[in-house]
């Protein structure tokens, strides 16, 4: 055990002996100072028992104030741990949140893309509805012209492309709840080969009418380059859906924020996704024309907690968690490129193998 922990301690135990060695010495040789002991011979070095006891009286003291300082730090490092756990179920919980938000995101857009084929069918099942009672009434002369026989079949024509509709509606509102269906499952982190450019169209729309869903008024332009020979990708859809959500609603809310600070008519939110291949990597870049991101902040937007949202709009969890779903679950890279303003990019690497 070091008991002298600073240089400063070390000094004045140096001071205190030399001062105890040379004082007892100075006192002796003043008042003749001599002690007996029983067989009656002289002891003169009385100053070397007082150096040693001296010494003893430094040790103990420091001693003393080192276990003090022990105990202290024992009691600090207690605290600290006390506050890691603390600190460790907050962020377990805001992971939790974040998941949520995308979750909500995403139930969002597809109360909104559910919308559009289930009023399809319903308008449909209307005019069928009627169409059947046109026919009906048809039906009920004796005798039928050609002109009758022809507006039946006219009706029937009508009718028969009307549930056709109705068919192919409702067979798009059943894919879009299987897609809900797979997005909120757990994923199994078991990887497959997955076509991304339709993974990468399918959250975009999602992202969009979610935005839409709460801001009626808000539009964007969506682009899309897809490489037509980019073939299926080994990813895990779930995760990488994951990434491009967080990708497209920060997008969104870049270009969202920007339109606010515009004259009305002056700009033209627009959000552009592409994918290809490099060498031996498959790239999706989503690019947005918001207020781009700062220099100052740009090598912190994916660590934990980091967000330029105002509080209760951002847990500063989203790119933390895309960028290690893509770097230690993919083996792959997330790069950004801004300029304040204008533009932000960011690019999913992926390995293409």
């Amino acid at each position: 055990m070091l008991f002298f922990r600073t240089f400063w301690k070390l000094a004045l135990l140096f001071l205190l002996n030399l001062g105890a060695y040379f004082g007892v010495r100075y006192a002796m040789q003043t008042l003749n100072l001599h002690l007996y002991v029983p067989d009656g011979a002289y002891f003169y070095n009385v100053n070397v028992v007082l150096f040693f006891l001296t010494l003893f009286l430094v040790v103990y003291y420091f001693r003393t104030e080192n276990f003090r300082q022990e105990l202290l730090l024992t009691h600090q490092n207690e605290t600290l741990a006390q506050s890691l756990q603390h600190l460790q179920a907050t962020q377990a919980q805001l992971v939790q949140q974040e998941k949520l938000a995308s979750l909500g995101a995403l139930t969002a857009g597809i109360a909104h893309e559910i919308q559009n084929p289930l009023n399809f069918v319903n308008n449909f099942s209307e005019v069928g509805l009627e169409l059947v009672e046109e026919l009906r009434e048809a039906l009920t002369h004796e005798t039928l012209s050609e002109d009758d026989r022809a507006a039946i079949g006219q009706v029937l024509q009508d009718l028969t492309q009307s549930q056709q509709k109705v068919h192919e509606h409702a067979l798009r509102a059943g894919n879009i709840v299987q897609a809900m269906l797979q997005h909120s499952r757990a994923s199994t982190g078991q990887r497959q080969l997955t076509n991304l450019n339709a993974l990468c169209d399918e959250y975009l729309h999602l992202a969009y009418h979610g935005l839409r869903a709460k801001d009626p008024t808000f539009n964007a332009t969506l682009t899309t380059d897809y490489a037509l020979q980019l073939g299926e990708v080994q990813v895990v859809p779930q995760d990488i859906g994951r990434v491009l959500l967080n990708l497209f609603n920060n997008a969104f809310y870049a270009v969202q924020q920007k339109a606010a600070l515009l004259p009305a008519g002056t700009y033209r939110p627009t959000l552009a996704v592409s994918t290809r291949r490099v060498g031996g990597e498959v790239l999706v870049q989503v690019r947005d024309n918001g207020t781009g991101i700062s220099p100052s902040v740009l090598d912190q937007i994916f660590h934990p907690f980091f967000t330029t949202k105002p509080p209760g709009e951002g847990t500063g969890l989203g790119l933390s968690l895309s960028y290690d779903i893509v770097t230690k679950g993919h083996g792959g890279r997330l790069t950004v490129q801004s300029e304040p303003g204008e533009y932000s990019e960011f690019t999913v690497h992926l390995p293409g193998a």
